[in-house]
């Protein structure tokens, strides 16, 4: 019998995605041993009122764009069929059902696991699916205190944010050394974010 895809999945606004996002999953992939990793391009959440935040499908667009090149990374849109807002535990629900042929693995960054005990449903999160953490500056995680089948992986701080992609677009300033090409020649091209 064929053992299951290990597919990391990898949730994010990308808005816009940078090189930091892509870096970070490139390490992760080896790192963790997956076979691939999906980015999960979350949807814009209706509840809140998030101007800054760019229209899902030119969102996904760009990820397209950035991993077109990019062995065993994909950008997924799996989260804008599915009723909103929608938590992890309902996402992995639904992408066990859907692809049974796969082990999906939790990719969430160091910030995000101190505060996992007030996810929707952590436990059964950790339960049934393997998680991968990843260094944030500011957050410190003691790998010897994980529970099983959460791995701290070792990956290098990429001082890059969407925030600051974002900023300098605002100011005029040149975003290519944070940004893929097709990344920024779409965000000059289309006049987004200013």
């Amino acid at each position: 019998m064929t053992p299951p895809l290990r597919t990391g999945i990898y949730g994010g606004s990308f808005n816009p995605v940078h090189f930091g996002h892509v870096r970070l999953a490139r390490h992760i992939l080896r790192e963790a041993g997956l076979n691939e990793v999906w980015f999960m391009v979350s949807p814009q959440n209706p509840f809140k009122a998030d101007q800054a935040l760019l229209d899902d499908d030119k969102r996904l667009q760009m990820v397209r764009l950035a991993l077109r090149r990019e062995r065993g990374l994909t950008a997924s849109d799996y989260e804008f069929h599915l009723p909103r807002p929608s938590y992890t535990w309902n996402t992995l629900q639904a992408l066990s059902a859907d692809y049974p042929d796969r082990q999906f693995t939790l990719i969430i960054g160091a910030d995000n696991w101190a505060a996992f005990p007030r996810w929707y449903h952590h436990d059964d999160i950790l339960s049934h699916h393997n998680i991968v953490v990843y260094p944030r500056q500011g957050s410190d995680i003691d790998a010897a205190a994980l529970p099983p089948g959460v791995q701290l992986v070792s990956t290098p701080l990429i001082n890059i944010s969407s925030t600051q992609v974002r900023e300098r677009i605002a100011r005029g300033q040149d975003i290519r050394r944070l940004v893929p090409k097709a990344v920024a020649d779409t965000i000059e091209r289309e006049h987004l974010y200013r």
